[in-house]
């Protein structure tokens, strides 16, 4: 398996296609639009300039890596002869749902088709692929910045193949990942125990505990947490928080999983967290990541 098509060149799109060019594949990454695909060409030439400055990689490594990508904007010409794609869209079900339908159109019989969700059920995707496509329907789900974090999560539908799982857990390693296999259940692992701490704290801010920067830096140096739960709800992404929370809510129907109404609001207001430049910290350029004020 040498050809790989990653779908969405956004921050885990771009991350993801990054390691594969890196590991020596030749990857594809498609987007529908042509400055989203600039844009995370930028991005991932920025991240290898870095790595040449710390001398993990030589100049030539980071022009072969470059050189290993190839942009599409057309979904059908960019999945064509591909042994893996990797689905890395955002995180919302029917748009999901729709690009695995294009894939089962538009991929050979032997494709393997991967997503990077975080939480939406692998098997839920699968079942609108063709019956003998849904045994080659996975999981794989990067942790940000993919270029760094050695976890992957390869979760298994209800239908995924040993053989599928072995493929793609043996390729992982190939990318120098760490991939550990988990069931398709809401939330998977990771964010089944990380969502409920990350609007635990969000509900110790908004029941007046204590503030934001209090919180952080309980988990932080008493808990030895790199990052605090809600600078880490930030670099997420306010917006994924509530929807992984809601697939989860929704799944179990348990009400631990109900997201705060802090959260909901602030994501409702458009405070998304460093994408948007506000969430429980400023991040524009005068504040550089100072605590906000928030409103119940």
């Amino acid at each position: 398996m040498k050809n790989i098509a990653v779908i969405g060149a956004g921050t885990m799109g771009n991350g993801i296609a990054h390691v594969f060019a890196q590991s020596g594949f030749s990857v594809k990454l498609i987007d529908v639009s042509e400055k989203a695909l600039e844009k995370g060409i930028n991005t991932i030439a920025a991240n290898l300039d870095r790595m040449v400055a710390k001398g993990s990689i030589t100049e030539e490594d980071k022009h072969k890596t470059i050189g290993n990508i190839i942009t599409y904007t057309d979904i059908e010409d960019g999945v064509v002869n591909t042994d893996l794609v990797v689905e890395a869209a955002t995180e919302n079900v029917d748009l999901k749902l729709k690009i695995f339908r294009d894939l089962d159109k538009y991929c050979s019989t032997d494709t393997i088709l991967a997503t990077n969700t975080s939480s939406i059920s692998i098997t839920q995707i699968a079942a609108v692929t063709a019956p003998a496509r849904q045994d080659k329907v996975i999981g794989m789900h990067f942790m940000n910045p993919v270029p760094i974090m050695k976890l992957v999560e390869i979760i298994r539908g209800y239908n995924t193949s040993d053989a599928v799982t072995k493929t793609i857990m043996e390729m992982s390693e190939k990318l120098g990942k760490v991939p550990v296999e988990v069931n398709d259940y809401p939330g998977f692992v990771a964010n089944r125990i990380l969502m409920p701490m990350i609007n635990e704290a969000i509900e110790t801010l908004y029941n007046g505990v204590a503030g934001v920067y209090e919180i952080d830096n309980v988990m932080k140096l008493g808990m030895a947490h790199p990052m605090g739960p809600l600078q880490l709800a930030d670099f997420i992404g306010l917006d994924v928080c509530l929807s992984i929370l809601n697939v989860m809510y929704d799944g179990f129907k348990n009400p631990k999983y109900a997201p705060c109404p802090l959260l909901v609001n602030m994501v409702r207001a458009g405070k998304l967290g460093v994408k948007s430049g506000e969430g429980f910290y400023d991040y524009s350029e005068s504040k550089k990541a100072e605590k906000v004020a928030y409103k119940k």
